[in-house]
């Protein structure tokens, strides 16, 4: 079943998410960049009241790939406890540098997940190289949100196999990017873990503004029955 992943930057998002149905709270700053982070010791607060309730992600921030910066920002992040932490692999760096330098995290038990960019021609051979630094999931984003939505910038064959190249080395997969509420149906065949979303859910679809609870139910409404329908 694919479940509802709710991108926010507050406490306050996060409660009316969790109120709206999200299946797992997704934190970050949306005015910093496609994967801004908030200051760990907001994220700390966050996760202290979400613990018990719902899962809880946070990204590190749009950084350069540089082993040793991104290993310390994500184990500051691992620090504030919470289920996931979220590292974007951008264009350019030593990605396997930075996949390898992760083992130290991985073997700690500490959840990572990839997140790779539709809009920079993600190369789905790289998945192996995660799950052998031991990553236990994938995302597929855009770094340019105002290029579209995923499937505007990808094929569909071109979603199928990043998908199926994660399923294929048994790791959680996302899809996100610009996810409008139309998007839905169509993504729902791949069969991903999780559909994310933030600008969906904001005042005008506007992702720097504030949530819609309202916004934020219809979605989750539309993947619950989007999967109603697949697996009937």
């Amino acid at each position: 079943m694919t479940r509802m992943l709710a991108s926010v930057n507050s406490l306050a998002e996060a409660q009316l998410a969790y109120r709206a149905g999200a299946d797992i709270i997704d934190l970050k700053q949306p005015a910093a960049g496609a994967l801004g982070a908030l200051p760990p010791e907001e994220v700390a607060r966050i996760r202290a009241w979400c613990a018990g309730k719902i899962p809880v992600s946070a990204t590190v921030g749009d950084l350069p790939m540089q082993p040793d910066l991104i290993f310390d920002t994500a184990q500051a992040m691992a620090a504030t406890g919470v289920d996931y932490v979220k590292i974007g692999f951008f264009p350019g760096g030593d990605w396997s540098g930075v996949a390898h330098r992760l083992t130290v995290l991985t073997e700690r038990g500490h959840a990572l997940i990839a997140v790779l960019f539709g809009d920079a021609s993600p190369d789905p051979a790289f998945i192996p190289t995660l799950q052998q630094a031991g990553f236990v999931g994938v995302m597929l984003d855009t770094m340019d949100k105002s290029r579209g939505s995923l499937p505007e910038i990808l094929t569909p064959a071109e979603i199928e196999r990043f998908v199926e190249a994660a399923r294929a080395r048994h790791l959680l997969c996302g899809l996100a990017g610009s996810l409008r509420l139309k998007d839905i149906p169509a993504l729902l065949r791949y069969r991903p873990n999780y559909l994310g979303f933030r600008g969906a859910l904001c005042v005008r679809h506007h992702r720097t503004a504030e949530l819609d609870g309202k916004a934020a139910a219809l979605i989750k409404q539309a993947i619950q029955n989007g999967t109603a329908l697949e697996t009937t």
